[in-house]
Parts: structure tokens; sequence; C-alpha cells
């Protein structure tokens, strides 16, 4: 909120309470002239404390100073308000019971007049500093996760482009064929890739599609039927994921699932999804001697880890174990519907 509008908040706030404490005066005049000076001093204080001493003094933690500075101004301020315009107020006394003791003297009155006025200010002015303080910091942290991301899926896409080039390359030392069948899947990722992936969430649907891509590109390494098994089941409508998040679940299972062996070697890759939940699990098997990594291959999984942990705190599940020769991940997510 605006430093102006802030002020002209407030002063239209005193003049209301002192509209109504001039109303139970039954509209006198004399009230009028005792008190105008107090309200003039309260709203110039008001004034002084949003534009100066709040930013330069309170919220710069020069907390001595500013305790100095406000006492300074309110006592000044009170003292010129109770010699303006009328004198101390009058003695009274009950009719029948002799003098009643003096009522407080008018630069008292003034002084907590104009006291509780410039307290209360410091204290909405402080309560708005810290709101906006708070909001300042969760703009940073969601600017902050926002580059993160930005960084994350750099490092992404361009492994993945990465190791479907290398598929191309090996099929067109054996097959034209296929290897025009390989550019199509691949232009259809790369299309995912550049105008979809730039969202922070992707239609399930699509998500799909480019791992069924990446599968179909990587069967036409060879001319046997690999054991790929896919079951995709998708209730829900409008589901939602962010992108590329399980690519590299799959492509970890293709690259050391040693499937290519033959033998007992499987990769099964299920997806279940509805509006509330998406569940999805991938099993391979791995042979018992170990299998040389590439340099690549490091980044995928815990790329995925990151990622999660940023978009969806407190709603997914992972679960990755690698026991009796077979390697599963099981990934639930609590996805919501985005529009």
């Amino acid at each position: 909120m605006q430093k102006t509008k802030r002020a002209l908040i407030q002063t239209i706030s005193w003049a209301l309470i002192w509209t109504v404490l001039w109303l139970t005066q039954d509209g006198n005049e004399r009230f009028i002239i005792d008190n105008i000076a107090a309200f003039l001093f309260q709203i110039l204080l008001i004034t002084i404390l949003i534009w100066y001493v709040a930013p330069k003094l309170l919220f710069q933690r020069k907390y001595f100073i500013f305790v100095l500075v406000s006492i300074l101004i309110v006592g000044i301020s009170a003292y010129l308000s109770s010699n303006i315009l009328s004198g101390p107020p009058p003695f009274r006394g009950p009719r029948g019971r002799g003098p009643r003791a003096p009522l407080p003297s008018k630069f008292f009155v003034q002084l907590l007049l104009i006291g509780v006025s410039y307290i209360i200010a410091t204290l909405l002015e402080t309560f708005l500093f810290a709101q906006r303080k708070e909001e300042e910091t969760i703009r940073n942290k969601n600017e902050n996760l926002q580059t993160e991301l930005k960084l994350l899926k750099s490092q992404i896409n361009p492994h993945f482009l990465f190791n479907a080039l290398n598929n191309i390359y090996a099929l067109s030392t054996m097959d034209s064929t296929k290897t025009q069948e390989s550019i199509s899947y691949l232009s259809d990722m790369l299309r995912y890739v550049l105008y979809e992936c730039d969202k922070a969430f992707v239609p399930l649907v699509s998500e799909i599609q480019y791992i069924e891509n990446y599968i179909k590109l990587f069967s036409l390494k060879s001319s046997r039927k690999y054991p790929i098994h896919t079951n995709f089941n998708i209730l829900g409508f409008g589901v939602t994921i962010a992108p590329m998040l399980f690519i590299p679940f799959v492509e970890n299972a293709l690259k050391h699932g040693y499937i290519e062996k033959g033998g007992d070697s499987y990769i099964k890759i299920s997806v279940e999804a509805t509006n509330d939940a998406i569940d999805f699990i991938i099993e391979n098997s791995f042979p018992d001697h170990a299998v040389q990594k590439d340099k690549v291959g490091g980044i995928g999984i815990e790329n995925v880890k990151k990622r999660l942990a940023i978009l969806y705190p407190n709603k997914h599940q992972l679960y990755i174990d690698d026991a009796n020769g077979i390697f599963t991940v099981k990934l639930s997510l609590n996805p919501g519907i985005h529009v």
C-alpha cells in the first residue's frame, strides 16, 4: 500500500473518531476549539512517521534513535497543541458536594491523544512492513525455484537429445527405413520439448506420448522385439504433470536393464491416473555383475528428486529399490488439475 494512501486512510479514520467524540458532546463548539490542534498534530506526526521515522529509523533497526525521536516529537507536539487556541481545562465540582478534584492538565490530555495515535500508527506500519517483507521473501523464493527448475530442465533436455542422436546414428549404419522412422519420432519428441516443456505443467497424456516415442525410438535399434511391457491407464480428465518427470526413470531402465542382451531381462512400465492421484511404477531386471555407467547418465534420477521437492512438496512419495535383481521405482503424486 502506498504511503500517501496509508496516510490518507489514517487521517480519515481519526477524523471519524473525533467526529464521534464531538457528537457525544452534543456538537459543542468548544470541543472543536480545544482539540483541533491535537487532531492536526496527530496527522502531522503520522505523516512524518510514514515518510521518514519508520523507514529511516525503525525499519533500519536504529531502535534507540527511533525511540528518542518519537518521544521528542510527541512531547513537543503535545506541548504546542496544549497551548494553542485554549488554556487548561477548568475546575469543576459536583453539585452540592464541594469542590471536585481538578481534571488532568491540558498537556497530559494532548500527550495521551497524540501518543496513542502515534503508537497505533507505528504498530500499523510495523505490521505492513512485516507483510511486505514476507511477500518479498515468498516472491524471491519462487523466483529462485523457477531459476532452479529452468537449470534442471536445461540439464535434462540436452541429455535426452544426446541419447536420441546416438540411437539414430547407430540406426543409420543398419537400416535407412528405420532411420526415417526414428527421425519422425525424434521430431515429435523435440516438438514436445520445445513447445510444451516450457510450461510448468503439461497434460499427462502428452508426457506419456513422449515416453512411447522414446521407447519406439529405442526399439528401432533392433529387428527383434524388446521385452518392454507398458500399461497406461488415464481415467481423469485434465490431469497434468510437470514435464519430463518420468522419462529419466525410463531412460535409466533402458540403459541399465540389459534388455539388449536378451535372456530373462525385461522392463515393465505402468501409469495409473485419476484426477486425484498418479501412480507411476517401473521395473527392470539387471545383471548380477556390475555394468559400467557413462558419465552423462548420473544426472537423471537426482534431477527428478530435486524437481519433486520443488514442484510437489508433501504431495509425492518416491520409492526406489534394487533387491533380488530387480530395480523398482514407485512414484505417487497428488497432482491436482491445472488449467
